[in-house]
């Protein structure tokens, strides 16, 4: 009865480590869209991840896994699926690091901000929270 208790608590963690690596691997893919993925991009979806439930401990693992699964892909679907099942809280805090790794270097491209306008449609999120997330983020940069 244990065994069968801890089978469970196992595949729980497994499954919300490998949707916190589709939500990092996506986080580093708009990080990398602008061919420049810098140390501070890598802070915030660190600060992202663990606002998510990582834990200190695996939080190398998730990035290092993320940073493999993005490069091994060519489509954002992928990534989205995993985002679009998180609960309306942490889809924005999945937006605010978006939005946050985009004005890390204080400008938003057009590539940038057309994978904000595709990302919101593909996490049904409404053009007005995506807007007032942006608008956070642009007023503590």
């Amino acid at each position: 009865m244990f065994n069968l208790f801890s089978k469970e608590q196992n595949e729980k963690k497994d499954k919300s480590h490998l949707s916190l690596i589709s939500v990092a691997a996506l986080l580093i893919h708009s990080a990398k869209i602008d061919e420049n993925f810098t140390q501070k991009e890598r802070d915030i979806i660190k600060r992202a991840l663990i606002e998510m439930g990582a834990s200190h401990d695996n939080l190398d693992e998730i990035i290092k896994d993320a940073e493999l699964k993005e490069k091994d892909s060519n489509q954002i679907l992928e990534f989205t699926k995993e985002v679009k099942n998180k609960s309306i809280e942490e889809k924005k805090i999945v937006i605010e690091a978006l939005w946050t790794i985009i004005y890390s270097d204080e400008k938003a491209d057009m590539y940038e901000t057309n994978l904000m306008r595709r990302l919101s449609g593909l996490l049904y999120l409404d053009a007005k929270s995506v807007g007032d997330i942006k608008e956070k983020v642009k007023l503590n940069q």
